[in-house]
């Protein structure tokens, strides 16, 4: 978001209003008006979509106008309506410096009959792709930078904004964008397929890191949790969420019913994500560290017994790892995929010893989250400094045809959605 902006209605002659007032003030003869351009993406909006305008080559305060669908808000932020058609709208922006246009176009939501991957990019939302054939379906802008992105077992997709406080749900049918406030900070998110609650965990909540839920009526409920909370798993049968406090090298088992603690226990040296069986009985967690510096440790990941009697305890390491970032787990094939962010490869280890079961996979550059769909028996890799997911084939690990595809900036999650069984795809 941009401070110091100043804001008037969007219409031609609010566009008219702000070339009138770039060319008032007055300039020597030699003195040009400086060109400005508004950074946004090249693919198309999604309608509900919520873009910070920022203006780069002239220095702010300046106006902005719009012509076409949608409003400039009030925090400078350019809202188009969910409601809004396939076309275009024009952005002005102006002072006595400069001036800046762009053209933003807004594409079709997508037919919810079909299978489709979510990306969490940093600095374009969640861009949706067609399962099949990876085609880009549009971008839903959330106001700011995501860094994870969950599937909605009912149809849609949620995130957080990482630099601010709002949560965006998005329902695929009818198409709809509900937006929760009070929800700061986010960094990790997931559905709770039994009751359709979204957790988010919080880096920083009144000085502690914390777990937010967020129940399908909008009701918002806060935990502390521990020092910086990063990674998120949910044992929907006992309705339990686990929280990987990065700072303080624990993770919080929390009641997903009351938000109450139900315990804290030390895990791994800066525990930054987490993934957990089906049964429900073993947690794997990755120790984001590199010995180089300012870390000076290795990396690894660990697999922790969890118990209703038993004191959580770790039962199997990984050797030690470059730079390891995050996990998926393919509980069928008992494999665990890790990335590592600095040597470019998915560490593939056999989920009950943490030994590597195969070389590692490379690919692009820096992966960060990866995603498994037992669907599919896909594995989605989003690489952020390549702008692109990779997919392996989980029975063959090779890479599918068509991977790794193109996607938004710096992305960092993936999700995917299947329509139920029996609906049309």
């Amino acid at each position: 978001m941009i401070a110091g902006l100043r804001w008037i209605a969007g219409s031609a002659a609010a566009v008219a209003a702000i070339v009138l007032l770039s060319g008032t003030a007055a300039r020597a003869p030699q003195d040009r008006r400086a060109t400005g351009s508004i950074a946004a993406g090249t693919m198309p909006y999604l309608p509900g979509s919520v873009l910070p305008v920022r203006v780069d080559g002239f220095a702010p305060p300046y106006r902005v106008a719009v012509v076409g669908p949608g409003a400039m808000l009030e925090n400078g932020l350019y809202a188009i309506p969910v409601t809004a058609t396939p076309g275009s709208a024009l952005l002005v922006a102006g002072n006595a410096q400069g001036l800046a246009s762009r053209s933003v176009t807004i594409g079709e939501p997508p037919a919810p009959g079909s299978a489709l991957i979510a990306v969490a990019c940093y600095d374009d939302g969640i861009v949706l792709h067609r399962a099949a054939g990876f085609a880009v379906a549009g971008a839903l802008a959330i106001g700011g930078p995501p860094v994870d992105v969950a599937a909605n077992p009912a149809g849609g997709f949620a995130a957080s904004d990482t630099q601010g406080t709002t949560l965006t749900a998005l329902q695929l049918a009818p198409w709809n964008v509900i937006r929760v406030q009070n929800v700061p900070f986010g960094d990790a998110i997931a559905v709770d397929g039994a009751t359709r609650a979204v957790f988010v965990t919080n880096r920083d909540l009144d000085g502690s890191g914390a777990l937010t839920r967020v129940l399908p009526d909008g009701t918002v409920s806060q935990l502390a949790t521990g020092k910086t909370a990063e990674g998120v798993a949910i044992d929907e049968r006992r309705q339990i969420v686990y929280v990987a406090n990065v700072n303080d090298d624990t993770v919080a088992a929390v009641d997903a019913r009351s938000m109450q603690l139900l315990r804290r226990f030390h895990a791994v040296s800066r525990v930054f994500s987490l993934a957990l069986s089906p049964s429900g009985t073993r947690l794997y967690a990755v120790s984001n560290q590199t010995l180089s510096p300012p870390l000076g440790a290795p990396g690894s990941v660990v697999a922790i017994a969890l118990g209703s009697a038993a004191k959580p305890r770790v039962v199997a390491r990984s050797a030690n790892l470059t730079f390891p970032v995050s996990e998926a787990l393919d509980a069928r094939r008992h494999t665990l995929f890790v990335t590592d962010e600095a040597a470019d490869r998915v560490y593939v280890l056999d989920a009950a010893t943490l030994r590597p079961k195969r070389p590692p996979l490379s690919t692009c550059r820096t992966p960060w989250k990866p995603a498994f769909d037992p669907v599919d028996d896909r594995l989605y890799v989003p690489c952020a400094r390549s702008d692109e997911v990779d997919v392996f084939d989980a029975t063959t690990d090779r890479r599918v045809r068509g991977a790794p595809f193109a996607t938004g900036s710096y992305p960092l999650a993936v999700a995917v959605w299947h329509p139920a069984p029996g609906a049309n795809r």
